[in-house]
């Protein structure tokens, strides 16, 4: 297994939504379900610019704290962005979010890869999301369930 493949992040969850809303929930809604408590630069709101080009900050009064630059946003099927939470990291990462019917709700499925752009410090960064992506989606998907 190459280095490239053993550091990507598979997580997924099921939501009782059908996809519309489990998209409008993940972007529009973010600012209801991050976990900013443990998920934060400054314990502020994050908001999604929605659009190609647009990105994920995070707001704390005036000031704005980057998070993401958002490459592909399919409504509501996909979106991907640029991840980039620490602006001393050596580089992005790569986030895509896929949003798939699956019965009477929608399978979220999300794949974070690119650790190995970050140099020595791929391991522990792939480390540390791998358990911090399952905190992020269980509190997507318990607000996603109460919609």
């Amino acid at each position: 297994m190459t280095m490239q493949a053993a550091l990507v992040v598979r997580r997924s969850v099921t939501v009782n939504v059908p996809p519309e809303r489990a998209f409008e929930v993940f972007t529009t809604d973010i600012a209801t379900w991050w976990p900013v408590a443990t998920h934060s630069v400054a314990d502020g709101t994050p908001v999604f610019e929605p659009r190609v080009g647009g990105r994920l900050v995070e707001r704390d009064g005036e000031t704005e704290h980057f998070w993401a630059r958002i490459v592909e946003w399919e409504p509501p099927h996909r979106l991907a962005f640029e991840w980039k939470v620490n602006p001393e990291a050596a580089a992005s990462t790569d986030v895509e979010v896929t949003f798939t019917p699956e019965g009477d709700g929608t399978l979220v499925e999300l794949v974070h890869s690119g650790f190995e752009r970050l140099g020595e410090r791929a391991p522990e960064e792939h480390r540390d999301y791998r358990g911090g992506w399952v905190v992020v989606l269980a509190r997507y998907a318990e607000h996603a369930n109460a919609a």
